[in-house]
């Protein structure tokens, strides 16, 4: 019987770096967000689709979503300021899987809901 070779995941592999994507929550939770309003939104309608997230967090967010080139972030010349939010073709890129996982979960959410949370609000306020 032949041997088998170990599975090794080396730090810049594709499935760690799909697993270092889809592992920061506000991420996906905006690319979903985008997607479901038609590819573009603006700040305000983030945030409000978005519960639990701060807006230091969902800014952080957006800021490295840019710089990863996920969305693309368009400021118009208007008192007060508008800025809008969309998806760019790599953002599109990874609205697929996202949605596949989301709709998986919506399936599954009784066996889910079986699981313990990782972290709750209580435990946060006891790390304190």
């Amino acid at each position: 019987m032949p041997k088998l070779k170990p599975i090794i995941l080396h730090e810049d592999c594709a499935p760690r770096r799909v697993l270092e994507l889809f592992s920061v929550k506000w991420t996906t939770m905006v690319l979903h967000s985008l997607h479901f309003n038609g590819g573009t939104c603006r700040t305000g309608v983030l945030g409000r689709s978005l519960p639990g997230c701060s807006k230091k967090m969902l800014t952080q967010t957006l800021r490295e979503m840019e710089r990863d080139r996920l969305i693309d972030r368009k400021v118009y010349p208007v008192v007060p300021p508008m800025v809008e939010y969309s998806l760019t073709p790599m953002g599109r890129l990874f609205i697929e899987p996202i949605e596949m996982l989301y709709a998986w979960g919506a399936k599954n959410a009784t066996a889910l809901s079986t699981l313990s949370r990782r972290r709750t609000k209580d435990k946060a306020r006891k790390v304190q």
